[in-house]
């Protein structure tokens, strides 16, 4: 089955998602009628009603729902989404209702599909993976996780011989995928209400690394343990792909690239943290697999702009850093203030942040409380809930997370009030971090810091 050429209408059940609103923006490239619905209104869902798509917010049986024929539209939703009437309309109505990994799945599966797949560096690598294609005008369309700052989408289209897809773990939906070629770029815990442990995370990923064809190419982070052969890449340690010499100058990263047989010297980008010039190491594996040549790729690095809230950083001409980061996980979160302290030791850090679910705030309590007590002061939201019940979570608040945390300088706060609290504070460094909607106070941040700058030039 085409599914492009077997329905006229695409309906979204949480279009809003990041991964939804890319296979949305491809039905509507390809000149479909997209619809969906959404539970909030958002960044993301008012650029795609600027694009054309008819996007709603109430869970309601309107008559662009009714109007719509079963043998014309395909349902796509989102596994974080549980119970809704209009999914509810849908399946009773018999209407051919698919998850959103299903349906990449099949758009991808007559491509040479490039998926990347790891708990944490799978936005980063496959949006680099994506920007090298292009500066390297490679026939393919990407689907990412987060909006590219070079192309200012989570999805481009450029050809049909090659798609790259961010392979989620979540649901286990990368094992909807047809990968001819992959990475893995970590198997930490993560999504214990899916997985249960750690160890039954490691095996979702050695069952996604089972579809790669023998004949093709699999880069796995050098000491995971994904159950058959594959090549290797590390930084700062041999592997079959591996970058080393790294130098930092005036925020930039220069490091040299090994491959089995050569070595490129002085790459360079503005992407900081040893955790990213590693997840470029994988990119460049890549493309130097599909016969891109390193003058086009050093290029291509070099102009690499990043992710947005993957480190968007904003200097001052005041001295004051604004940055805004999606990590949601420990180990995420450690990384980013690990860059921060590298690269300013010295500097005044306020951390701003939103935990993401109860069950993953509950499962990583302690390292939550570890990594955020490495600022020197902690303002705290509330937990955002995305999919997830309070009730089904007795006793697992802020109030409780910030018992765990060691800083004397912390304190608790909803999102309406943290602009307010966020002006009263004395900082060299903000960084608001999370995965919910504290992305809301970004805008907000950077208008009354440009303002308070101005008002004293």
């Amino acid at each position: 089955m085409n599914i492009l050429d077997t329905y006229q209408n695409y309906y979204f059940v949480g279009i809003g998602g990041i991964g939804m609103s890319a296979l949305a923006r491809y039905f509507h490239a390809s000149g479909k009628k997209v619809l969906g619905y959404d539970k909030t209104n958002t960044k993301l869902t008012t650029l795609l009603m600027q694009e054309g798509i008819d996007i709603v917010f109430e869970d309601n049986i309107d008559d662009k729902i009714t109007t719509l024929q079963k043998e014309d539209t395909l349902v796509i939703y989102t596994p974080a989404i549980k119970t809704l009437k209009i999914l509810d309309y849908f399946n009773q109505n018999q209407f051919e209702v698919l998850k959103r990994a299903k349906v990449l799945g099949q758009i991808t599966e007559n491509t040479d599909c490039i998926a990347i797949a790891g708990t944490h560096g799978k936005t980063t690598t496959s949006t680099l993976v994506s920007h090298l294609c292009k500066e390297a005008n490679l026939p393919f369309s990407c689907f990412l996780g987060g909006i590219s700052e070079n192309f200012k989408s989570n999805f481009l289209y450029n050809g049909t011989e090659y798609s790259v897809v961010e392979a989620d773990e979540y649901d286990r939906s990368f094992l909807s995928l047809s990968p001819d070629w992959a990475v893995v770029t970590s198997t930490d815990a993560d999504h214990l209400d899916i997985y249960g442990d750690k160890s039954h995370i490691e095996e979702g990923f050695k069952q996604f690394t089972a579809l790669v064809p023998n004949d093709r190419q699999l880069f796995v982070r050098k000491g995971l343990d994904i159950g058959r052969a594959h090549q290797t890449y590390a930084v700062n340690e041999e592997a079959d792909y591996y970058s080393d010499n790294l130098r930092m100058d005036h925020d930039k990263i220069y490091f040299d690239f090994h491959t089995p047989s050569e070595t490129v010297k002085d790459f360079v980008w503005e992407i900081p943290g040893i955790h990213n010039v590693e997840n470029a190491t994988a990119a460049l594996a890549i493309l130097y697999n599909l016969g891109v040549d390193f003058e086009t790729l050093k290029k291509a690095i070099a102009n690499f702009k990043g992710i947005k809230r993957r480190y968007t950083k904003h200097i001052y001409p005041n001295g004051k850093i604004y940055i805004d980061d999606y990590a949601h996980h420990p180990t995420e979160i450690n990384a980013v203030v690990s860059s921060i302290r590298t690269f300013y030791p010295d500097k005044k850090l306020l951390v701003v942040f939103q935990p993401h679910l109860f069950s993953r705030t509950k499962d990583f309590a302690d390292g939550f409380a570890e990594s955020l007590s490495q600022s020197d002061e902690l303002i705290l939201l509330d937990i955002y809930p995305a999919r997830e019940l309070q009730e089904n979570f007795e006793g697992i608040t802020s109030d409780w997370l910030l018992e765990k945390v060691t800083l004397e300088k912390k304190e608790k706060s909803e999102l309406s009030g943290a602009f307010e609290k966020i002006k009263e504070k004395d900082f060299d460094i903000l960084l608001t971090v999370g995965a919910g909607n504290i992305d809301t106070l970004y805008d907000p941040i950077c208008e009354w810091i440009n303002s308070s700058v101005q008002s004293k030039m």
